[in-house]
């Protein structure tokens, strides 16, 4: 990924081993990569960010270097971000990890043990949480952010993680690239590989819904529900075969599932059946947010915003006016919305 648009992406992809992708998708995602998220390059070419997550990873390996303080991280690439209390925490390219105790009015930046790019953020309360990035690296803090320790890192598989969910202190999971697994049950210590398809199919996000219910969102049109707490997993009949981003839980039963070129769909059975919801976009869509007041929030590529008054049976569309890539969305205490992208970190006023 690109720290920002007046920097080009990489314009090949690394030397990974190519997984099957669509033919409706292939010229799309040939030209960036796959893996957890999206994002416009500075050349207007809509790849997405999973495929330059990937398109990164080759440089992102080497020895473990602590993250460089950085007077400009705040404008750089950024890509996902997390409430830990009162305090945002997100992370972003080169290990950078920020930190805010005033809704994204200013920031500092937390000494972390790695400079890999960072793809995920997940607070379990206001001071235990994890991150994950390139070079399979897993970090861990116990003071809200402010000071992390290095509990996971694997650069020679060339497998970047992509998203991280804990069920509590001690048991969680880590997905990523190329049907990377990980599960822990001692708070990160230790970690075990699983597999929950015979195929590699990148494993973009994990979502939570309710107490035993999880939904994974992985390429290739493959979704998944797992009904025991991540044990086991059921691949879920896919209303489009290209790549999904991520999935926003409404209830334990509804759920809204997005991707590639602008594709939205909803559904009020766990995932069994699926209508599509018109977007009036072919950007691709790369995160969506519940707002406070029951609002629906999506975000994607070529600065879209979707809103959604009604459970994401229709949505408006709007854009910034910068048409950077968004990465992810946060909403904030005074009712506004933290936005990461390529821009770096930009706040919302409260959505209409």
């Amino acid at each position: 990924m690109s720290p920002a648009s007046s920097r080009p992406f990489p314009l090949s992809p690394p030397s990974f081993p190519r997984k099957h992708v669509p033919d409706s998708d292939r010229g799309l995602e040939s030209r960036g990569g796959v893996g957890g998220f999206l994002r416009k390059t500075p050349w207007r070419l809509a790849a997405s960010l999973p495929a330059l997550i990937l398109c990164l990873a080759a440089q992102a390996s080497g020895d473990a270097k602590p993250a460089v303080k950085a007077p400009l991280a705040v404008k750089s690439l950024l890509t996902d971000a997390a409430a830990a209390g009162p305090r945002i925490v997100v992370v972003g390219q080169r290990g950078h990890v920020l930190l805010s105790d005033d809704n994204g009015g200013s920031w500092k930046q937390a000494r972390v043990p790695a400079r890999a790019l960072l793809t995920a953020v997940h607070m379990h309360d206001g001071k235990t949480g994890w991150a994950v990035g390139h070079d399979a690296v897993i970090l861990r803090t116990d003071d809200g952010g402010d000071n992390w320790r290095l509990m996971h890192r694997a650069p020679e598989e060339e497998r970047p993680l992509l998203d991280v969910w804990f069920r509590d202190r001690d048991n969680g999971f880590a997905v990523g690239a190329y049907g990377y697994f990980l599960a822990t049950r001692d708070g990160g210590k230790t970690w075990s590989s699983r597999a929950i398809s015979k195929d590699d199919f990148h494993l973009n996000q994990i979502v939570p819904a309710g107490t035993q219910r999880l939904f994974m969102a992985a390429e290739a049109g493959v979704a998944y529900r797992s009904d025991d707490g991540g044990e086991t997993w059921r691949e879920l009949p896919s209303p489009y075969t290209g790549s999904w981003y991520g999935a926003l839980m409404l209830d334990e039963e509804r759920l809204l599932l997005h991707g590639l070129r602008g594709h939205l769909f909803r559904s009020d059975d766990g995932g069994e059946s699926w209508t599509q919801v018109a977007t009036g976009t072919t950007a691709t869509l790369t995160n969506a947010a519940r707002l406070p007041d029951g609002g629906v929030l999506i975000t994607g590529l070529e600065g879209i915003l979707l809103t959604s008054r009604d459970g994401g049976v229709s949505v408006s569309a709007t854009r910034l006016p910068s048409r950077q890539g968004i990465t992810s969305a946060l909403p904030l205490a005074d009712g506004g919305v933290l936005l990461t992208g390529e821009f770096g970190v930009r706040r919302l006023p409260r959505p209409e």
